[in-house]
């Protein structure tokens, strides 16, 4: 274990952010440079010797956290990396993107700050690429067998890694003109630096992982035309049907899913544009939605040059300590302050829209709200509490109803639904259909990044046992789990 008496020698400290007036002048990742790393043995000795580590139940890919810090107190920075690659393919992508359930179940946690388990994560991540540690991990022989999978998001990418290694023969098929998905195109820069990526992708093809860009099953191949071509499928197309905003005046130029925001932004960084087609730049902007996804939006309309921000959520402003229902070690709804909100901007609670107003052009030029107050158990609008704030662009980030149906996939499979409207399927993440699973949030609904590669490696396990009759492939997770971050 790390220095028994750690936690009470050293005080919780966390990675150092760029000043706001440097940062929002570019794209690059908000935290300074090498700060972590005077620092991150000390932090990971705060890891007690807690008899049951209810950070393992915290985390869906169970990382044995309680290891790798030992290791990184110790600067085994080797060691460090092989025990946390045992249960993570991509420990950078949760080291900068996950909210750490992990942290949240930390023993510490009951009466003093819990360890930075994510700065940890992303130290020893970060050092084992700097020293050369992450290196491709061909199969020593292949099965002769063939899976493909749909989806380029954490969820595929890690299954396609697991039953690569496990030695079969994986395409991994993305409709977008670049693989990663939501990670390419929903995660700004500034959040996670895409060449964190690309190079976890050139390891994949150095292993034998083939990538198929601009092909969506469903529309430019027949998802039975994919079946008779491999032995599995692995469904891992995630919920990208986002929740709209029926409310009159919805039609107006200037309002936009976030997910129709977010990737303009990222493709200008790719090269694609010299400026975004949609653009914040000197426009009133707000956000519909108070997630990450919003908070998304806001430190990129930052970054754009906009002329205001206001981020609005409908549910009342959380509480900054633990509620009494969400006692430790679940994952508290906390009122959260990102780098983005750090930046600037007005956060408004517990307000509906109502409607929106344009001008003779039909561009929005104004949100109408009121506020909102829990009556009864229903959200009710309270009387006289309506205004209206300037809107020249609007994003709406209120999360996603399930996986795109548009495409046809879903019926060409002839793929059974569950009650929420996602994929099912059994123990082994297959669905009604022999030989095609699913993986992620196509099954699981709207979830975070950490369940997404629990899911991608599970799903490879089942995988694997369909086409051999046994796996000596982990499985953290079962579709029914909820562990401890609900």
């Amino acid at each position: 274990m790390a220095d028994p008496k750690g936690f009470l020698n050293h005080g919780r400290e966390v990675a150092q952010t760029r000043p706001v007036g440097e940062r929002v002048q570019d794209w690059n990742e908000v935290y300074v440079p090498g700060s972590l790393l005077p620092i991150i043995s000390k932090q990971a000795s705060r890891c007690m010797d807690c008899g049951i580590p209810f950070c393992h139940n915290g985390c869906p890919l169970g990382n044995l956290i309680p290891e790798w810090n030992d290791y990184a107190y110790r600067e085994d920075w080797s060691a460090a990396q092989e025990r946390l690659h045992a249960t993570n393919n991509f420990p950078e992508f949760t080291g900068r993107l996950c909210p750490a359930p992990c942290e949240s179940a930390c023993v510490l946690g009951i009466n003093q700050p819990p360890v930075t388990i994510k700065n940890v994560e992303v130290s020893i991540i970060d050092k084992a690429w700097d020293r050369g540690d992450v290196a491709p991990q061909a199969p020593e022989r292949l099965s002769g067998k063939t899976v493909a999978v749909i989806g380029s998001g954490p969820a595929g990418l890690a299954a396609a890694q697991q039953l690569t290694r496990a030695g079969h023969t994986v395409a991994v098929y993305e409709r977008a003109d670049r693989i990663g998905g939501l990670l390419r195109y929903g995660i700004p820069e500034f959040k996670m630096e895409k060449r964190h990526i690309n190079r976890r992708i050139e390891q994949m093809r150095a292993e034998g992982t083939k990538f198929r860009t601009e092909v969506e099953i469903g529309r430019d191949i027949d998802a039975a035309k994919l079946r008779k071509r491999y032995d599995a499928v692995v469904i891992a197309a995630g919920a990208t049907v986002s929740r709209d905003l029926p409310v009159p005046g919805r039609e107006l130029n200037g309002i936009h899913f976030a997910m129709e925001y977010l990737p303009l932004a990222n493709k200008v960084q790719e090269g694609d544009f010299v400026a975004p087609p949609i653009t914040a730049e000197g426009k009133h902007v707000v956000v519909i939605g108070g997630g990450d996804t919003g908070a998304d939006c806001v430190g990129t309309a930052h970054r754009q040059g906009a002329a205001s921000v206001t981020q609005l959520e409908i549910m009342p402003k959380p509480g900054e300590e633990r509620a009494a229902h969400q006692p430790w070690p679940t994952f508290p709804m906390l009122y959260k302050v990102t780098s983005a909100h750090e930046e600037g901007g007005e956060r408004v609670y517990a307000v509906n829209t109502t409607h929106f107003e344009g001008d003779e052009d039909g561009n929005v030029q104004f949100l109408h709200l009121v506020e909102v107050e829990f009556i009864e158990g229903k959200l009710t609008p309270k009387p006289g509490t309506e205004r209206r704030i300037p809107a020249q662009l609007v994003t709406l980030a209120m999360g996603f109803t399930g996986t795109d149906r548009a495409n046809g996939l879903v019926e060409q499979f002839g793929l059974e639904l569950d009650e929420r409207g996602n994929v099912a399927r059994d123990a082994d993440f297959q669905t009604n259909v022999p030989g095609v699973f699913v993986a992620g949030d196509a099954g699981r609904g709207q979830s975070l990044i950490v369940w997404a590669i629990a899911e991608g490696r599970s799903a490879a396990r089942g995988v694997d046992r369909f086409l051999t009759g046994a796996s000596d492939l982990p499985a953290p997770i079962r579709p029914t789990d909820r562990a401890l971050t609900v």
